[in-house]
């Protein structure tokens, strides 16, 4: 029986029992038999899923259920929330579902707090769909940060941290720093990380993402996220009008606690990059205060000498200590002193900072400012590609070198491979060298090139089936880079019914290397039309056992399919 069939039935029986009254032995704190009803909207809900006719059938009962229903007792409540998800779930109208938030709202203010967690945890799911909807409810969200329970409130922080665009960023970002300060150990790492993605985001002017920036740095300490100082150290690079309100900002701040490790490596690398600045004394952006050079000197000192700072933190400071002996106009025997301390220093890292300083002034002085000089901006856009090609450097050649995505046959494929292989020159060369036979001697003396004989082929291996769909999986070893596999993903379809929107994902494990081409196709022709082909290229220099992990997801004979297993059977010969 089809949905558009059962849906009228089942909502005249969900409307009679919302309108009618109830019995003794059905009722519960004064609904209708809250069981049936609840067990009624989830069978609604998945008629109604990406079915359109029939969510229009049940939405006026829907905001009946969601208006005339007691939400005194918890049996209402219960009914209220089946709801607010099948709303959710269904194409309902626009109406319908700022009701639905509006219900979610109400049940923030509950004193229950089973029922504020559901309701958050609803809120989490909508914010993305109905962003403007739940946005009316932001005090009340903001209020459940307060929540003595844990888990209520970190619901409330994710919610919050999702609650945050352009118009409210200020507002939202003064609500979340004063959790900040107060919030349990374990949410300052989620809290602090949300906070320094969302002022990347939507911060309305540089001056105050560094303030913001600024202010976590000083409040969470060690829970910040690990490229908090790069991103900070960026921004202030980027924005030269600020220089000098920076370095005057973290001078005050590296004075007052130098135990924030985040904070004091900030600190000293824009105190050695901007130091003349902060003995200029003319910003006009904060109050003016005096700093003379010893000062600074004494502060850098203290932080290398403190037992709180890690081994980075000494790092950035004696490097801020050397740039500064470009930038100051005192002299530098203070600097040379503390260097020429630190050349015996127990860290191997910075024993060999201050012996590369301390050479820098004995033997190159000449050359020192211009080694000290300001560092250059990176560009953020190209930073994360040069370290992504860093990582992958030898894994990307060998994989760019290897052949295309094949479009014939698989027999034709390997021959036009080992034929391309065969032109390849010195090949010969790293074979090892076997005594002539007389073939042999008769093909030098005709001067005819000897072609090394073809590897045996690998047999293909079939990994799936189900309902007519087939997948099938074919290897190749080029000769040239023996750690490289290439692996040719083939499905047909030999059912009556075309299978749509096939998408197929791969992975394999840590130790290898895995890029995947497109597919040539996104549907399977039925009844054994052109197959779909996507090739794999996995490198395998260590030579491990290969495993593979496929994700298969399309839809057959209007039924989504999604399938996940695991190929531990692969031939021996694609890894060894």
């Amino acid at each position: 029986m089809s949905a558009i069939m059962v849906v009228p039935q089942l909502v005249q029986i969900l409307r009679t029992l919302v309108t009618t009254g109830y019995s003794t032995e059905h009722s519960i704190c004064g609904v209708s038999d809250p069981f049936l009803q609840v067990q009624i909207l989830r069978l609604l809900r998945i008629l109604g899923r990406n079915h359109e006719e029939s969510s229009e059938a049940m939405n006026d009962l829907l905001a009946q259920v969601a208006t005339n229903t007691d939400t005194s007792r918890n049996a209402g409540n219960a009914v209220l929330l089946e709801t607010v998800l099948t709303i959710m779930d269904i194409h309902s109208a626009a109406g319908l579902r700022v009701l639905a938030v509006n219900i979610l709202g109400r049940f923030l203010l509950n004193n229950d707090k089973n029922i504020r967690y559901v309701a958050l945890t609803s809120l989490l799911r909508l914010v993305q769909s109905d962003h403007n909807a739940v946005q009316r409810h932001r005090s009340t969200v903001v209020e459940c940060l307060q929540e003595t329970d844990a888990s209520l409130s970190r619901r409330a922080l994710e919610l919050s941290l999702a609650l945050v665009n352009s118009s409210n960023v200020r507002a939202m970002m003064q609500e979340l720093q004063a959790f900040l300060e107060s919030c349990p150990p374990d949410l300052r790492a989620d809290c602090a990380s949300g906070i320094l993605l969302a002022a990347e985001r939507f911060a309305p002017s540089k001056r105050w993402h560094i303030d913001t920036i600024l202010h976590v740095l000083t409040t969470a300490g060690t829970h910040v996220r690990d490229d908090a100082v790069a991103n900070l150290t960026q921004l202030i690079g980027e924005a030269q009008e600020l220089h000098a309100y920076s370095v005057r900002r973290l001078y005050s701040a590296l004075a007052e606690d130098i135990s924030q490790q985040p904070l004091a490596q900030v600190a000293a690398w824009c105190i050695g990059e901007y130091g003349d600045l902060l003995l200029e004394g003319n910003c006009e952006e904060i109050e003016p205060f005096r700093v003379e050079e010893e000062e600074v000197l004494a502060l850098l000192e203290k932080l290398l000498q403190s037992h709180l700072s890690l081994p980075a933190t000494r790092g950035y400071a004696i490097t801020a200590l050397m740039k500064l002996s470009t930038r100051l106009r005192g002299d530098n025997n203070r600097i040379r002193q503390v260097v020429s301390i630190y050349g015996s220093c127990v860290d191997i890292e910075l024993q060999q900072r201050a012996v590369e300083y301390n050479v820098l002034f004995q033997k190159y002085d000449h050359m020192r400012a211009a080694i000290l000089e300001k560092m250059p901006l990176v560009d953020r856009s190209d930073s994360q590609v040069v370290e992504e090609r860093k990582e992958n450097k030898a894994g990307a050649q060998l994989l760019e070198a290897a052949a295309p995505v094949p479009t014939e046959p698989q027999a034709a494929k390997l021959l036009d491979l080992l034929d391309l292989l065969d032109d390849t020159p010195g090949h010969a060369q790293h074979l090892p060298p076997l005594a002539p036979s007389p073939g042999e001697a008769l093909v030098h003396l005709l001067d005819l090139p000897c072609v090394p004989p073809p590897p045996a082929p690998i047999p293909s291996l079939r990994v799936f089936e189900r309902d007519g769909v087939q997948l099938d999986l074919s290897f190749v070893r080029p000769l040239e880079t023996p750690g490289l596999l290439l692996v040719t993903a083939t499905t047909t379809n030999s059912s009556k019914e075309d299978a749509t929107h096939f998408i197929c994902q791969a992975a394999v494990p840590k130790s290898f290397q895995m890029q995947l081409q497109a597919p040539s196709g996104d549907t399977i022709p039925a009844q054994g039309g052109l197959p779909v082909t996507q090739l794999f290229r996995i490198l395998n220099p260590n030579k491990a056992t290969l495993r593979l992990k496929l994700r298969l997801t399309y839809n057959h004979f209007g039924q989504p399919v999604q399938e996940i297993f695991e190929v531990d059977n692969l031939p021996v010969e694609t890894w060894q």
